[in-house]
């Protein structure tokens, strides 16, 4: 491709050149013709300047006809051989005067002709050697003739010549090459610094559109934190006026627990969704590719949405498929559930189907929605943050606008290529292509059961003293042994006089992974076992959505809660820590 452009650069230069040529051929043709009109025939003259002329003509239309066409990279060599037969006529013309002037008696006259021959060789260098096959053809149409002459001539003043003329044949064939490889170089840099230009263009135009993004993403961040919080804040003053008032009275309380439930619910859904967007981008989701029947997960996903579409006044379809594909399970559900759920959330009459298609060696999964649609204009738009084409008012009923921009990091994630095909007033089709599978598949897992009933000691790390608190309020009434601080010294030590006191085993450790001065839950835990003299099961607790501070955390290896946490996920992830400790014990044993 490069060599492709600079060759046509070098050939665009040569027609360029060319103009010059033409008018130098006139002026010179004219003063040569005036110069030698008593000593060569009038005819002759004239029927060589009309040669002249006339290849000059062809020279300018074909020079115009190059510039005024799109040129294919395969026909650039062919123009660049045309005018290097212009080259090699014009050049034989000129070795035609070079023979009729070739005078040694008329030493004034031998001296314009060699002064006319020297120029014009020389000024081939110039203009020329962009194509040298071109300036080769030219300087030897040109000193053939008069070369002939000399030979047949004789005498000193032809040797002379002979040799002024191999000297000046060698030195311009010289500079040619030179000449040639300067072009080529700069045209080269030239090319090279068009690209980079072009790519910092790109650069400075994604960095503008991201930077953008990012303002959008914040304000609408904010906004939807901001939202939740008041929230809470008017209960949490609605509750202090009614203490103030006397004992709460039980059904308030309820009232209040419910709805600040609800509030953390929003609040953690958008937490969460922010949260599975960096932890896409930090590349920190491992895909596990098996074998999916596509009839046992449309059963669950119908089985899943049967309530909405029955709330909603819906029409529900969903087309059996015996289809296998190769994907990761439980990733691919989430993208057709998000996609199901944005297609439910925005259609009011009518219904959804899901459904899919072969397509070679793939299958199309497709939803179908008869919804409002969503202009051409604007597709590639709902698959970024936060963005809601229907929801200006930013109804939190309506969703956080987070679904479709996870479903696109997924998709890409998975290499399953999305696709919208949307018509205004009509409905929209998102479709997502899997591989198709060659293995049995492996039933999907079923998430509803839950262990329960355990009770062990843990190591708590957490400098919040507010959070500390209610995190050992909350595990003590789980009925777990605690030994908690605000550091990994603090809980040694209440560990070390717990075990003076009796028996002090440590079954799990949970430590907030951003401590103060700079310790981090690694730290802590790092410590902690060191100081229990054995490794122990760990739990990370951490806020941050930072993708370098996922990926530092996730390749600990340890269990890891993102915050806000539920006190049911906390529970869980202390029965899952609990339960595989004890299942390698008893492997080892």
């Amino acid at each position: 491709m490069q060599e492709d452009k600079i060759r046509g650069a070098l050939v665009e230069l040569l027609y360029r050149n060319s103009y010059g040529v033409v008018v130098a051929n006139v002026l010179i043709s004219l003063a040569a013709a005036y110069v030698l009109r008593s000593t060569v025939s009038t005819s002759w003259l004239i029927g060589w300047l009309g040669a002249v002329y006339l290849l000059t003509a062809i020279r300018v239309l074909a020079a115009r006809r190059f510039f005024s066409r799109d040129r294919e990279p395969t026909s650039v060599l062919r123009w660049a051989w045309l005018a290097a037969a212009f080259s090699c006529v014009s050049g034989l013309l000129w070795g035609m005067l070079g023979w009729v002037g070739f005078l040694p008696q008329e030493p004034i006259l031998f001296s314009f002709t060699v002064i006319v021959l020297t120029g014009l060789i020389c000024g081939t260098v110039p203009s020329l050697s962009a194509f040298p096959p071109a300036l080769v053809g030219s300087i030897i149409a040109t000193v053939l003739p008069i070369t002939v002459r000399s030979i047949t001539n004789g005498g000193d003043i032809s040797g002379a010549y002979l040799s002024l003329l191999a000297g000046l044949v060698t030195i311009n064939f010289y500079y040619c090459r030179t000449t040639y490889r300067m072009l080529r170089e700069s045209i080269r840099l030239r090319l090279e610094n068009v690209e980079l230009v072009s790519h910092l263009e790109e650069e400075r135009d994604r960095a503008q559109a991201a930077d953008r993004a990012k303002t959008r993403f914040l304000a609408a961040a904010s906004h939807d934190l901001r939202q939740p919080i008041h929230a809470l804040g008017l209960l949490i003053a609605k509750l202090a006026v009614l203490g103030h008032r006397g004992a709460v009275e039980s059904g308030d309380a309820r009232d209040l627990a419910s709805k600040a439930k609800s509030i953390v619910g929003n609040l953690s859904a958008l937490l969460n969704g922010l949260l599975d967007i960096s932890r896409l981008d930090a590349g920190v989701v491992i895909v596990a590719r098996e074998t999916v029947n596509l009839s046992q997960l449309f059963s669950q996903l119908s089985n899943e949405f049967a309530a909405a579409a029955k709330d909603r006044g819906l029409d529900w379809r969903v087309v059996e498929s015996r289809l296998q594909v190769d994907s990761d399970p439980m990733m691919l559900k989430r993208v057709l559930g998000n996609l199901l759920s944005n297609a439910f959330r925005y259609t009011r009459s009518g219904g959804v189907l899901l459904g899919c298609r072969r397509r070679g060696a793939s299958v199309e999964i497709q939803i179908w929605d008869t919804g409002p649609g969503i202009p051409t204009d604007q597709q590639a738009m709902v698959f970024e943050e936060f963005v809601q084409l229907q929801n200006p008012a930013r109804d939190r009923t309506l969703g956080l606008g987070l679904g479709l921009a996870i479903v696109r990091r997924t998709a890409a994630l998975l290499q399953h290529p999305l696709k919208l095909v949307s018509v205004t007033g009509r409905g929209s089709m998102f479709s997502v292509t899997v591989p198709k599978a060659s293995a049995m598949a492996t039933p999907l897992p079923d998430n509803t059961a839950s262990p329960t009933g355990i009770a062990v000691s843990i190591m708590v790390v957490e400098d919040e003293g507010d959070v500390l608190d209610v995190m050992v309020q909350l595990l003590t009434l789980q009925g777990h042994r605690v030994y908690a601080g605000r550091s990994a010294t603090e809980v040694q030590q209440i560990h070390a006089e717990a075990m003076v006191a009796g028996d002090a085993p440590v079954d799990l450790i949970i430590a907030d992974y951003r401590l103060g001065d700079g310790v981090t839950g690694l730290d802590a835990i790092e410590a902690l076992c060191s100081h229990i003299g054995r490794p122990v099961p760990a739990v990370i607790v951490t806020g941050d959505t930072s993708p370098s501070r996922i990926r530092e955390a996730a390749a600990s290896g340890h269990c890891i809660l993102h915050k806000p946490v539920t006190g049911e996920e906390l529970h869980e992830a202390i029965v899952a820590s609990c339960v595989d400790r004890r299942e390698f014990i008893n492997s080892g044993s």
